[in-house]
């Protein structure tokens, strides 16, 4: 298979806040986000796959800056590393100034998705190919992120962690 650069599943979702997604103090529902971070990652999978996409986990989510009610909103999504059957989906949350539009990093996210064959069953996808330096940087630490995951799960023995063993070693 032919590894794929991650601006090729690179996904872009632009929408207003709406009064029916806030809460009482007018900014977005937190769940609000988390469904549009999860379709836009969904997205993204599927570009990089071409196959069915499942979330197998939310690793990762900093609500940095609340979201005000007509802001408008730009998710982007983009696979910042792919294994077997699985692929790390690095999310950016940007909110547009409403006078002056300029974006500023609102909120950002880590995913978990597996690509399926119509059973369910894991399928093999390609591997990535990072080409700049922020998607470098999210790639290595992908390796360090699913390495602790595994450890924590009691499926992999600490002494295996390599990169994470890298980190504290001189």
């Amino acid at each position: 298979m032919e590894a794929k650069s991650p601006s090729e599943s690179r996904t872009t979702l632009t929408d207003l806040v709406l009064p029916s997604e806030t809460n009482p103090l007018n900014n977005l529902f937190g769940g609000e986000l988390l469904a549009r971070m999860d379709r836009a990652a969904s997205i993204a999978a599927r570009r990089h796959s071409r196959r069915i996409v499942v979330t197998a986990s939310v690793n990762h989510v900093a609500f940095n800056k609340a979201i005000p009610l007509g802001s408008v909103v730009t998710v982007e999504a983009a696979v910042s590393r792919a294994f077997k059957s699985s692929m790390e989906i690095f999310i950016d949350v940007w909110v547009e100034d409403r006078e002056s539009g300029r974006r500023s990093k609102a909120n950002e996210a880590i995913y978990t998705f597996v690509a399926v064959d119509e059973t369910g069953t894991p399928v093999h996808i390609p591997p990535l190919k990072p080409e700049t330096e922020i998607e470098e940087q999210r790639f290595a630490a992908a390796l360090r992120r699913k390495q602790l995951s595994l450890v924590l799960a009691g499926k992999m023995k600490p002494a295996e962690a390599t990169e994470l063993k890298a980190l504290f070693e001189e």
